[in-house]
């Protein structure tokens, strides 16, 4: 029997009696409060690095997929959101969420400025979604619904009135006062209703459930117990090629130093190589005492240029540039050569002291002291740097140890307002961790473009932790993995493992203080390692000289004979057997196939043979899974095959996972070496090939025919 408005109307306030007019809500108590109504469970929070404690690391324009278990007592359906605010916002953002599986939700936040955000979650009872559910259920079932009608009828107009207040924070205003007048039509067609069925139809409505969704009642809504925080850094921070350089040592005379300007003229090959980011080591003036001589030898003769990390004289210290390499005006001019040649200027900053240094005069508290009275200087034996005095941050005076804090963040800032944005930082974990938690977070609250490169070769926590607490990159040890199975672990866990969202890694192939053995083995390992560094990691840098496959060093050390630290170096830098070409083709690549400037996309394939790595980077051709992070296809990959040992030849078989690119394992596909630019068609997922020690690695992409 069809059912009248009259009627209709009758059962609503029949059935609602004798409920009062709603109360005007208080404020709800915490969701620790005896009788509280915040009851729903949020845990299992994604990314949540160490509890909140530590921010996760992102690149402006990536999307930050937050995911959490969410769920609460009873049958409810629930709704919830990303809440989200840059550092410089007002309001909090919202970012919808939905639930994906088994109480698991997932939401994608767009990170479009650099800094840092905040985010959390929060969660409620969908009042609406759930009184939808049950009323379908009675409808499918023949049940009369007179009730939940009357139900409906109060959820809406609570809505509608929420949207005076709610809307004016979360919704813009023309979408506000389309959202009332929807409202406001389906409160009419209500009240034209003919039937229970017509008016459940005019209520179950997709739109109008979109519309009051925006409207659910919120006062007794579940917040995450910790608000998180992500660092969003410009692409630099993520994909680089770095090129190390003495300026005093770019000269083309035996012994005879160059100023800054004079080693401009070496910035247009450098930039032809392809690399983004030329580094210096310090520029400061050199201490006269304990100067050390050629090879480390105490004792330096009258033309011997000294250590750059003896920072300080009666020039200057850590805010000045050495007299000899032309002072601050030839800083400038090199700086702008290093721009108009489109790259950036890297600084080191070595938080040391020669004797010499203006500090060790005006705060001899900044040091540490013998017994007898005396600064000790730096030691690691069974080194020792006479030339050297550690900073010393735990002295007994409170407000000395504030003045020194205060004065490092002051030498930083004044090369940020000389336009350096890029530090590398020489032995970081010899300083408190909470002093580079300060000092980075006081520097890029100011300016949040500037990059900071831990130089830090020591214990694998304190290496993590630095890049937790506020490093922008970091230092590995791919320097001294060598084989394929070392390699592939160890990249495994930098770019598959929690610590993809904090720590990236720059895979520097030497350093002047690191002349790894392996380079003992000749051009082709000098090949092979330089493709490794380059193309399994976004960010890689090579100390110069590299390119001219240089390895001589002082006995069984991993140290470079005849160093420049200590001497001024003259090179053929056109030298028959460089590498130059590789180089150059090779960075060609990282700008052409985008894949290659990705930190967490790496994935090792499978091949015969234990020396050979073979690996890909490409580009999702899917989203993101919300529980995994990673897609289910990918698109334009790069593929490298490599001999880790090339002193001999390997032969074997690649088997690349070809549905993964969406290709069939039986379909036909083109294989193309990137770099001599040829092709072939291949059908399967067996492809051979020989390695040898003139032409170690292949680097191709395959794509279907």
């Amino acid at each position: 029997m069809t059912t009248t408005r009259t009627s209709l109307r009758r059962a609503a306030v029949r059935d609602t009696q004798p409920t009062p007019p709603r109360p005007r809500r208080t404020a709800e108590p915490g969701p620790e409060a005896v009788g509280t109504r915040r009851t729903i469970i949020i845990q299992r929070v994604a990314p949540e690095l160490d509890g909140g404690r530590h921010p996760v690391k992102r690149v402006m324009g990536d999307e930050l997929i937050v995911t959490a278990d969410i769920f609460a007592d009873g049958h409810d359906l629930l709704d919830a959101v990303i809440l989200a605010q840059h550092e410089d916002e007002g309001p909090w953002r919202e970012v919808p969420m939905r639930l994906i599986d088994n109480d698991r939700w997932s939401g994608t936040l767009t990170l479009e400025r650099i800094g840092r955000y905040r985010y959390t979650i929060e969660a409620w009872r969908d009042e609406w979604g759930s009184w939808r559910a049950g009323m379908r259920k009675k409808v499918d079932a023949g049940v009369r619904i007179a009730t939940e009608l009357a139900e409906g009828h109060i959820l809406l107009e609570a809505a509608l009135e929420r949207a005076g207040t709610v809307a004016e924070r979360r919704n813009g205003h023309d979408r506000r006062r389309a959202d009332i007048e929807a409202m406001r039509r389906a409160l009419g067609r209500l009240a034209m209703a003919r039937s229970e069925r017509s008016a459940a139809t005019v209520l179950s409505g997709e739109r109008l459930a979109a519309v009051v969704r925006r409207y659910e009642d919120r006062t007794a809504a579940t917040r995450h117990d910790r608000e998180l925080t992500v660092v969003v850094d410009r692409e630099r921070a993520r994909a680089g090629a770095w090129y190390e350089l003495f300026p005093r040592s770019q000269g083309k005379r035996s012994g005879e130093a160059t100023t800054l300007v004079e080693a401009e003229w070496r910035l247009p090959g450098i930039a032809a190589m392809g690399f983004d980011v030329v580094y210096l080591p310090p520029i400061h003036p050199i201490g006269v005492t304990n100067r050390k001589g050629r090879d480390n030898t105490l004792g330096a003769g009258p033309d011997d240029p000294g250590s750059p990390w003896a920072i300080g004289s009666s020039a200057g210290g850590h805010t000045e540039v050495a007299p000899e390499l032309g002072g601050l005006p030839a800083f400038d001019h090199f700086r702008r050569a290093v721009e108009r040649n489109g790259m950036e200027l890297a600084l080191d900053l070595a938080l040391q002291a020669s004797p010499d240094h203006p500090y060790v005069r005006a705060h001899p508290e900044w040091f540490r002291h013998a017994p007898d009275g005396t600064i000790k200087y730096a030691e690691n034996p069974p080194k020792q740097y006479q030339d050297i005095y550690p900073i010393y941050f735990y002295g007994d005076d409170p407000a000395e140890r504030e003045a020194l804090w205060h004065e490092w963040l002051r030498v930083v800032l004044v090369w940020v307002e000389r336009g350096v944005r890029i530090f590398r930082v020489d032995n970081p974990h010899t300083k408190p961790v909470p002093f580079w938690r300060w000092l980075i977070n006081e520097v890029q609250r100011r300016h949040p473009d500037v990059i900071f490169l831990s130089e830090a070769f020591t214990r694998p926590k304190m290496m993590q932790s630095l890049a937790k607490v506020g490093f922008t990159q970091s230092y590995t040890y791919f320097t001294w993995r060598e084989t394929r199975d070392e390699l592939r672990e160890y990249l495994t866990e930098l770019t598959r493992s929690e610590m993809r969202e904090y720590y990236r890694g720059n895979l520097f192939t030497n350093t002047p203080d690191i002349n790894p053995r392996h380079l003992d083995h000749g051009r082709p390992t000098f090949m092979v390692r330089y493709v490794l560094a380059a193309t399994l990691s976004s960010n890689y840098g090579i100390y110069s000289g590299f390119e001219l496959c240089e390895a001589r060093r002082i006995d069984d050390r991993e140290e470079y004979a005849n160093s420049e630290k200590y001497e001024i170096r003259v090179r053929n830098w056109n030298a028959r057997g460089s590498i130059k070409s590789l180089i150059t083709s090779v960075n060609r690549l990282r700008r052409e196939w985008k894949a290659l400037r990705l930190y967490d996309n790496l994935t090792f394939e499978n091949a015969t043979g234990d020396r050979i790595l073979f690996y890909r980077k490409a580009l999702p051709a899917t989203d993101l899974q919300p529980l995994t992070g990673f897609p289910t296809r990918w698109r334009d990959p790069v593929y490298v095959a490599i001999n880790v040992d090339p002193r001999t030849p390997a032969r074997g078989l690649l088997h690349p996972d070809l549905p993964a690119l969406g290709i069939g394992w039986t379909a036909r596909y083109r294989v193309t070496d990137l770099l001599s630019g040829r092709s072939r068609t291949e059908r399967g997922a067996d492809l051979s090939l020989e390695l040898t020690p003139d032409s170690p690695f292949r680097i191709f992409t395959i794509s279907p025919t």
